[in-house]
């Protein structure tokens, strides 16, 4: 039998578009204030904010990737569950090193693009799932 599913996705959703980009931008606004605070630190900078530099590092490489892999729902859908996990510890670093009245602007900008970024990858696992698995499993045979 042939397969019955003709909904094959060519491109991003509109909503995913946006969503990566703003995944994508807030990741490069992290990384440039971290490089910024490691270059000013003389190196001796702490683990967190070596952990929140290579995750938004990883995240502006890997999320160009996404744009041409989206097409592919499972594939994109395990890629957001693994970023948001890695967003959610990092949020959480931020949260607890930053969120006093004495840190700077620019660590409070840190923390508030950590947490967009950790934000719009969670609504894109949620969205991914209902629009790519419809909530339950596909069975298509390609006999």
């Amino acid at each position: 039998m042939a397969r019955t599913d003709t909904s094959a996705r060519f491109a991003l959703p509109p909503f995913f578009l946006v969503s990566n980009a703003l995944i994508w931008i807030s990741a490069v606004i992290v990384m440039g204030i971290l490089s910024y605070y490691i270059n000013e630190s003389n190196g001796t900078v702490g683990n967190h904010i070596i952990y929140e530099e290579v995750i938004s590092v990883l995240t502006v490489a890997f999320f160009l990737i996404s744009f041409f892999i989206g097409t592919y729902p499972g594939y994109i859908l395990l890629f957001n569950v693994i970023f948001s996990y890695l967003w959610l510890v990092s949020v959480v670093f931020t949260a607890e090193d930053w969120s006093s009245d004495y840190a700077s602007a620019l660590s409070h900008t840190v923390e508030a693009f950590s947490f967009i970024a950790f934000f719009f990858l969670l609504f894109n696992v949620i969205y991914d799932w209902h629009f790519g698995y419809r909530g339950s499993v596909r069975t298509t045979s390609a006999v």
